[in-house]
């Protein structure tokens, strides 16, 4: 039993001479000099000064107006740690402070200098190369280049300004000092960076600012100092020609990270983002969308040698075969039909989600003119029609859009004149008569409308459809009437 005593009293002693060792300052922080930043504790607000407590002897003072926000309120709170600079430091007290202020002379801005320590200045005009700095009653010059990390394209902007600056140069007793505030926005700059990468992975969701575009991509600003690329493949799920036309500098944009990776030529990260994976691929759904059979609208994105590709839902292309283009003429170059931009009307044929592939028509979509052939013409009808082409074995003329036939070169030496015939150039009118038809063969056999079968021109006639009064109609029409008055 008297043992437990002896050793509660040994305890109790070892407590008490830790106390006291305490209050002469033992075990306390002795190494703290001018200009170095420390961590410390509020430990109470006054109406004009705040105390901390920062390990030391004795306590440190900041002066309250310092640590007000914008609007003049103090956010701080008994308890809340702060990190300041030590400005003044002997056995009696400790002055801390977020950056040198206020009047000063050479020896504390010579300090400021030696340990590095903010000083605050008030920019009050451009100078050539820079700017001039009134800097505790003394002025200072700021290059240009270290006013800023990001390129200063508006001087005067910054004219009246307020800051935090390092002096980097201090001559002369004072009276030649250059002071940097890139420095400061640097060192910040560089602490925000490593907590942004140490939580940074693939697939955060961010928002960042589009401060650059190239042909290739836009870049987007996630922090400041930290960049990421939008490849120009992933601003949007439909074929993107230019940039402009998605993003614009200075946008805010959300992205997505798709990749992180070592740039061991420029030491630091590269980071791929995609705007189009914040949306679902459209090729996951588009059987719900569309079938094989459905007409409907697209916009023309590409025009090939071999077709065009056209967008029928936003990220959804699929292609027209040249040979899929018209049914009213043989298409060479799809351009001459349609252009990049355009809105058609297509009929899709066929559709494989998984390839990636849909096959449309321009052609099906606008119907084939020869499913009504035989509705329109009849054997025996004269028409009007247009030459097309000439060739050795005869012309081909054409009787409407998509509907072309053939008048025989035997058949022309029947005509009443085949010499006016022989004349027509292509593009001219020409009366015929159908002779034949053939839908399934989508050929139409034709001849003269002034054959020298009087019987056969009779039988014609009565199926003759009006025809526009042409110089060679009127002649054929007057040839007619001569030859019946004979």
């Amino acid at each position: 039993m008297s043992d437990d005593l002896n050793n509660e009293t040994q305890d109790d002693e070892k407590e008490s001479f830790a106390e006291l060792l305490d209050s002469y300052g033992f075990g306390m922080k002795d190494d703290i000099q001018i200009g170095d930043k420390i961590t410390a504790k509020i430990i109470s607000i006054g109406k004009n000064t705040v105390f901390m407590d920062a390990g030391t002897k004795v306590d440190g003072t900041v002066e309250g107006a310092e640590l007000l926000d914008d609007e003049g309120n103090m956010p701080f709170s008994e308890g809340d740690e702060i990190e300041l600079y030590v400005v003044a430091l002997d056995e009696h007290e400790m002055r801390l402070s977020k950056a040198i202020s206020g009047i000063g002379g050479f020896d504390i801005l010579y300090d400021a200098f030696k340990n590095a320590i903010p000083v605050e200045g008030k920019i009050t005009e451009t100078c050539k190369g820079g700017f001039n700095v009134d800097l505790l009653q003394r002025r200072a010059f700021c290059p240009m280049s270290q006013i800023d990390v990001k390129y200063v394209e508006v001087p005067e902007d910054y004219v009246g300004q307020t800051y935090e600056f390092l002096i980097v140069q201090f001559e002369e007793n004072g009276r030649n000092i250059v002071v940097s505030r890139r420095k400061i926005l640097a060192q910040a700059m560089e602490k925000e960076k490593e907590v942004f990468f140490s939580t940074l992975k693939k697939g955060d969701i961010l928002k960042g600012k589009v401060i650059k575009l190239m042909p290739y991509g836009a870049f987007v600003e996630l922090t400041p100092g930290v960049e990421g690329m939008v490849h120009i493949s992933e601003l949007s799920w439909s074929r993107v020609e230019k940039i402009e036309e998605i993003v614009r500098p200075n946008d805010t944009v959300t992205v997505k990270v798709i990749d992180i990776a070592d740039d061991d030529k420029k030491n630091q990260k590269k980071i791929s983002l995609s705007m189009r994976q914040l949306d679902s691929d459209p090729w996951d759904t588009v059987s719900e969308k569309i079938c094989p059979g459905d007409k409907v609208i697209g916009k023309v994105t590409r025009c090939m040698k071999f077709g065009v590709f056209v967008e029928i839902v936003p990220g959804i292309e699929g292609l027209v075969h040249i040979s899929e283009m018209s049914y009213v003429k043989r298409v060479i170059n799809p351009e001459d039909v349609v252009t990049p931009g355009e809105k058609v009307s297509v009929l899709v044929k066929e559709l494989d989600a998984k390839g990636r592939r849909i096959s449309l028509s321009i052609r099906d979509a606008q119907g084939d003119p020869w499913l009504e052939v035989s509705d329109k013409f009849s054997v025996g009808q004269i028409v009007k029609g247009t030459l097309e082409k000439k060739e050795k074995f005869g012309y081909f003329v054409s009787l409407a859009p998509g509907i072309t036939g053939l008048l025989p070169k035997s058949k022309i030496k029947e005509a009443e004149k085949p010499g006016l015939i022989e004349q027509l150039k292509v593009g001219d009118s020409l009366a015929v008569a159908v002779e034949g038809i053939h839908p399934h063969e989508r050929k139409i056999t034709l001849a003269p409308g002034d054959s020298k079968d009087e019987g056969a021109w009779k039988n014609f006639s009565q199926a003759e459809t009006p025809m526009p009064k042409t110089d060679f109609a009127e002649k054929l029409q007057q040839a007619m009437v001569s030859k019946n008055n004979k």
